[in-house]
């Protein structure tokens, strides 16, 4: 069996190489096209212009999806556990979930809506989806450390703290370049010619920064999600029956007896 058939670690992997590829392909397409400078473009810019945009928009819109799938399958094993054990409260579950969501929302509207023709409506769903995304790490980290030991190892908790705690600080250097030195909605012309050129370098790097971030956050789902068959049985039962009690009694019962799920 190959590691990526192990339990559900197919959806963070999926997710984690996908948006990586998302980023990157488009990043070597505008560079050989000569559409954006070598040097740290803004991820958007990327995918400004044709055909790099249709590509852009195609991936993007699948890293959503992939990274919605992830969220709830996330969010239906803290829901269950948490209804056997306490140790999340419903409502910090939900809000993690929402602001995942709100994400993903954030990412079709940037695949959607083209920076070079729909700019403002662009730019708002970049801030959507980085100000959420941020925040969902945040509440999913906090949920980490509370159902420890039953999900990651506390090593891992730890490195998903780190990972947040590098996104927020960097992204206020990004707000800064972005919002402040910026002279102008067009980004498509080479900044090696402009005078704030260093605020626009600071910004473009955090932007990348940040967005990978994001994939070693969920990179960091991986070995959490990939369980074995009697693990796998276990979530199966935590999330259509609800008993952990139940479910701990099937993986004790051969595999033939099995109930249906």
């Amino acid at each position: 069996m190959f590691w990526f058939m192990q339990g559900l670690c197919f959806l963070p992997a999926f997710l984690v190489i996908w948006s990586s590829s998302t980023f990157i392909v488009n990043y070597i397409i505008a560079i050989f096209r000569k559409d954006v400078d070598v040097i740290f473009p803004y991820i958007s810019d990327t995918g400004a212009l044709p055909p790099e945009s249709c590509l852009f928009g195609l991936m993007t819109f699948i890293s959503a999806f992939a990274g919605a799938a992830t969220m709830y399958a996330r969010y239906k094993y803290v829901e269950k556990l948490s209804e056997e054990t306490s140790l999340v409260r419903p409502c910090l579950n939900k809000a993690a979930l929402g602001l995942g969501m709100l994400a993903c929302l954030g990412m079709c509207i940037v695949a959607t809506f083209q920076e070079t023709t729909v700019t403002r409506v662009h730019d708002a769903g970049a801030v959507l989806f980085f100000l959420t995304g941020v925040l969902y790490a945040i509440f999913q980290s906090v949920i980490s450390h509370r159902i420890y030991p039953f999900g990651s190892s506390l090593t891992v908790c730890r490195i998903r703290t780190a990972i947040v705690g590098c996104s927020q600080s960097i992204r206020y250097v990004d707000v800064v370049g972005f919002g402040i030195h910026w002279p102008g909605p067009d980004t498509s012309v080479c900044v090696s010619l402009l005078q704030d050129y260093t605020y626009h370098l600071a910004s473009a790097v955090s932007e990348w920064i940040v967005a990978f971030s994001f994939v070693c956050f969920f990179l960091t789902y991986i070995d959490e999600f990939k369980v074995n068959h009697c693990n796998l049985y276990l979530l199966l039962c935590l999330v259509k029956y609800g008993s952990l009690h139940f479910a701990r009694d099937c993986c004790h019962t051969p595999p033939h007896v099995l109930p249906d799920l």
